[in-house]
């Protein structure tokens, strides 16, 4: 029988009694040589025969096919014998069990040579083998812990992805489990790291370390750079700053606190302070508490405006009603492919919810005005669920204060108004106008007529191409002027989601654009026709 060529080892050692071979073997321990292949290729060529391996199941772990005596490999395997030997015309062959890391496991070392084995490759072959038992050990407990960190990576996935949709029983439930108390609170901010994809697992590390247990860590299934934390309390806020400050290129955007079943909404704060993060020399930004639109809006008219406009979904039993209204929420936050892979479904999935939604609503998601319309009916649905005043929690005395400065009428006449609010009649208080033509007018300052573009390029559905089109200039300098008005506004424009539908709601309100008709067949829906 030949030997192989090319081993793994270094020079072949002399059958002259040396040690070389002990070297050899020992170098297969360190821990740029530990490869079970490798180790077996030298065993062959120190020895001047032919190594394989076989595992206790009997597959090939290394080296080359070779035909043995089953009743001798069964008898090892069943640990009836420790080793064997045979020869015949063609040579002699030594088999040797192999503990596994599983109990009364074992694999099967086989080695063929022509010649007789003497002490000394008799001594290779045993010490090989218990240094092939150590590697096997080394590997079962590396691939058990990499098992361990990818099932409890995939938990706080699966913890996260139920507070998105606002199941937060569910999510502490699950969380009990493995991390007693860690949801034990009824509110939290959550915070996105954001940096080199290829360094994520190491930040997400120095994130659970920084931490302490006190936040819920994840991978973001849908950005590969982003590490995702809902933080409990408020020590964890400047550990984090200190991870950016040791770790150069790495951004971190944070919310405001908000109740766990706000999850999403927090998610989507954290994401718009990254926009904030990317121009301040500290590279961390928490979301502003600035003034939200819904919060300048009378809060009884909001409500009631809200419950009309969902109403076609309160036919649906409670779990479908829920599923769609929180798929609807991510879906109109980000992308569908975003938000499939943030719920753990399919994209196709999202897109069927959110058309149902559609269909129901009867309504065009496509048109942004109404897209900003229907987020500000949610968005006000999931304050109502929490039990707030108002929108965030805020709106109540702003709104109306703002609603009682616009006119004189008595209680009862108000709150008859009330009740039949359109999105305009939301939209045409004084207190929000002032607000969104501030807004709006920071952009002025500008020579390229940022707002035009804007404008255009909303009415447009966010398309450049169609906006261009209309403009008479270049797709991307559509492009180039949105995304100019992004640090203007403090608002992220090109990405869908809450400060994008912001902005479409300032145009609403200084009447730059006109408000959506919602649905447009139905008298009896607060934004149809008025008819006779």
């Amino acid at each position: 029988m030949a030997g192989q060529e090319g081993g793994a080892g270094g020079g072949r050692a002399q059958d002259t009694g040396d040690s070389t071979w002990a070297q050899e073997l020992l170098d297969h321990l360190r821990p740029t040589g530990r490869d079970i292949r490798r180790l077996v290729a030298w065993l062959g060529e120190t020895v001047h025969g032919t190594a394989s391996l076989h595992d206790a199941a009997g597959t090939l772990v290394a080296g080359p096919r070779m035909t043995l005596d089953e009743t001798l490999v069964a008898d090892i395997r069943a640990g009836r014998i420790a080793s064997a030997a045979s020869a015949d015309g063609d040579g002699h062959v030594r088999l040797l069990r192999v503990g596994h890391p599983a109990p009364a496991a074992a694999g099967v070392l086989a080695v063929a040579r022509p010649d007789p084995f003497d002490r000394r490759t008799s001594d290779i072959l045993t010490h090989t083998a218990q240094v092939l038992e150590l590697l096997l050990r080394a590997r079962e407990t590396t691939a058990a812990d990499r098992r361990l960190k990818r099932a409890t990576s995939d938990l706080r996935l699966a913890i996260l992805q139920l507070l998105m949709v606002e199941d937060t029983v569910a999510a502490r439930r699950v969380a009990a489990g493995l991390w007693p108390g860690l949801l034990d609170t009824d509110t939290a901010c959550v915070y996105v790291l954001e940096g080199d994809a290829a360094e994520r697992d190491r930040l997400a590390e120095e994130c659970l370390g920084v931490t302490r247990g006190r936040a819920l860590v994840v991978r973001c299934p849908a950005m590969d750079g982003h590490v995702i934390l809902v933080v409990v309390g408020d020590t964890s806020g400047e550990a984090l700053r200190s991870l950016v400050d040791r770790n150069p290129g790495t951004l971190l955007g944070g919310s405001a606190h908000q109740s766990l079943a706000r999850t999403a909404a927090a998610y989507g704060q954290a994401v718009s302070a990254l926009a904030v993060a990317r121009v301040r020399p500290d590279r961390a930004a928490v979301y502003a508490e600035r003034t939200h639109p819904e919060r300048l809006m009378d809060p009884t008219a909001l409500r009631a405006w809200t419950a009309r406009l969902l109403r076609p979904l309160d036919t649906l039993p409670h779990h479908t009603r829920a599923e769609l209204l929180a798929t609807t929420r991510l879906g109109l936050e980000f992308t569908a492919v975003s938000a499939a892979k943030v719920l753990g479904v399919s994209r196709n999935t999202v897109r069927a919810r959110m058309e149902r939604v559609e269909a129901l609503l009867r309504t065009d998601f496509t048109d942004l005005t109404v897209r900003a319309t229907v987020h500000l009916a949610l968005s006000t649905q999931v304050s109502l669920a929490d039990g707030q005043d108002g929108p965030d929690g805020e709106g109540g005395e702003g709104g109306r204060d703002a609603q009682d400065g616009q006119d004189g009428r008595d209680g009862g006449r108000a709150d008859a108004r009330q009740t039949r609010a359109r999105l305009g009649d939301l939209l045409a208080g004084p207190a929000l106008e002032a607000w969104a033509r501030e807004l709006l007018g920071r952009l002025d300052s500008d020579a390229r007529d940022l707002r035009r573009t804007l404008r255009h390029w909303i009415a447009a559905g966010g398309n450049a191409e169609r906006a261009a089109q209309t403009l008479a200039v270049h797709a991307q300098t559509v492009r180039e002027h949105v995304r100019s008005a992004e640090p203007v506004l403090e608002r992220r424009l090109l990405a869908s989601g809450s400060d994008l539908y912001e902005v479409v709601l300032a145009h609403l309100a200084t009447g730059a654009l006109e408000p959506p008709v919602l649905p447009r067949d139905d008298p009896g829906q607060p934004d149809a026709p008025v008819h006779g």
